[in-house]
């Protein structure tokens, strides 16, 4: 057991006093506490590591004519802006064209965007979503590794699903980004990517908050 022990001063000379006992000061509770709050900031220190979010890129292509083509109907345009609204429209943008694609406004809601891509990831979805299925009543037994093996191979050879093109316009909250990126996993989306925003989808964003401004003018 610690103690501090307080030694008595020397002998003086006249009245004699009273003999005191030294004081003891048991510093065994201060030991245990000193251990266990070091203890516990050792864990926490351990447990509290720095979150990340994991994105799997596509391997560059030296040669622009090996990059694999996509056709402009598996495109879906995804346009983040302000006030945690979102814009998106299929296929390509083309000036040249008579006319552009169409805008549609949705959100971050379970209707939202993630109906959308549910709708157009449906196949690869099911796929995943099967096997997961399969694991969870025991109808097969697979390693971790080879869950993750067979889905990237659904990934791989799914020639259906969406080539997501992620945009984000100007002021923009970061969240946003994030919140989006995570939908792309929740839906299973096989293919997407962080793009910057054309000149010519700037305009379509300006013109489309522009008529809806005009139309809730209208109907004041």
């Amino acid at each position: 057991m610690a103690e501090i022990i307080q030694n008595e001063g020397g002998k003086q000379k006249g009245k004699r006093r009273s003999k005191r006992h030294s004081t003891h000061i048991d510093m065994t509770p201060m030991v245990d506490l000193a251990c266990l709050l070091l203890t516990f900031f050792m864990l926490t220190t351990a447990f509290n590591k720095p979150k990340v979010m994991e994105i799997v890129l596509p391997e560059r292509t030296e040669d622009i004519e090996d990059a694999p083509q996509v056709d402009d109907s598996r495109v879906l345009n995804i346009i983040l802006v302000e006030n945690d609204k979102i814009l998106w429209y299929n296929g390509l943008a083309d000036p040249t064209k008579a006319a552009l694609p169409t805008l549609t406004e949705t959100d971050f809601s379970a209707d939202g965007i993630r109906k959308v891509l549910l709708q157009r990831n449906k196949n690869l979805f099911s796929q995943i979503y099967g096997l997961n299925q399969d694991i969870i009543t025991g109808k097969i037994e697979l390693p971790r590794d080879s869950i993750d093996n067979r889905i990237k191979r659904f990934k791989r050879e799914d020639v259906k699903g969406p080539v997501v093109l992620i945009k984000a316009s100007d002021k923009v909250k970061y969240k946003n980004v994030v919140d989006i990126i995570d939908e792309m996993a929740i839906t299973d989306i096989a293919s997407y990517a962080l793009v910057d925003i054309n000149v010519v989808e700037k305009k379509m964003v300006s013109n489309y908050f522009a008529a809806a401004a005009s139309g809730a003018g209208s109907n004041k």
